[in-house]
């Protein structure tokens, strides 16, 4: 799962609506954030198997410490305490942890069974990305979905939180749709260094946050980014 976990990030504005989009991203995001980090210090491991499934030339060795449940729910309590401490916000708070738990919610239906419960216990999954077509309408309608929450609930206060915002749309299609067309990556640190890129979405979203406001009727003011 790659634009669904931008798209319920999207949509978890309304639910939290003084967060800032960038720590919603950086939330939503946190496990793939950290994951290739631990891939290249070789904690943690993939490798490029062409038909490990039908959608991804990935297969998921081994991630317990971002992916497995029981450290999912560890990092979700984790950044949910930290935005608390930070801020004071008992329900952003509880969205921000939230989404934690939703990026392996959503990785739970796409992937096959290779999400550990804990390290070293039983591994799960649904097994979405078994089906092509499945994956692409599945991912396509959350992201449709999520884009048209936050562009109903915020409007733009100036061109640039318009086109900033529609660029980043265009950029996060752009990319899955380049990964899921093109070529299968050269190799496991070549997939660790992309995935690092990941990190500039989180200063994007919010730049695009900054310079959008609540649609009229509502009164919430975002904050700070990345804690606030």
């Amino acid at each position: 799962m790659f634009l669904g976990h931008f798209a319920v990030a999207l949509a978890a504005k309304r639910a939290a609506p003084r967060a800032s989009l960038g720590t919603l991203f950086l939330a939503a995001q946190w496990l793939d954030l950290v994951w290739p980090a631990l891939v290249l210090a070789g904690v943690e491991e993939v490798r490029v198997a062409p038909g490990d499934t039908a959608f991804t030339p990935l297969a998921f060795v081994h991630y317990p410490w971002t992916h497995s449940l029981a450290l999912v729910v560890a990092w979700a309590a984790a950044l949910g305490g930290a935005y608390l401490w930070r801020t004071g916000r008992r329900r952003e708070a509880a969205v921000v942890a939230a989404l934690v738990v939703s990026h392996w919610v959503l990785d739970l239906a796409s992937h096959r069974p290779d999400l550990p419960l804990a390290p070293g216990a039983a591994k799960v999954g649904l097994g979405l990305w078994n089906s092509v077509p499945a994956t692409l309408a599945v991912e396509s309608a959350l992201f449709l979905a999520g884009v048209l929450a936050y562009a109903s609930f915020t409007r733009a206060r100036s061109r640039a939180g318009r086109y900033a915002f529609w660029g980043l749309v265009a950029a996060l299609a752009g990319i899955y749709a380049a990964s899921a067309l093109g070529p299968p990556p050269p190799s496991p640190r070549a997939i660790a260094a992309a995935g690092l890129l990941l990190w500039l979405f989180v200063p994007w979203a919010a730049y695009v946050d900054r310079r959008r406001a609540p649609v009229a009727g509502t009164s919430a003011r975002t904050e700070a980014p990345l804690l606030g």
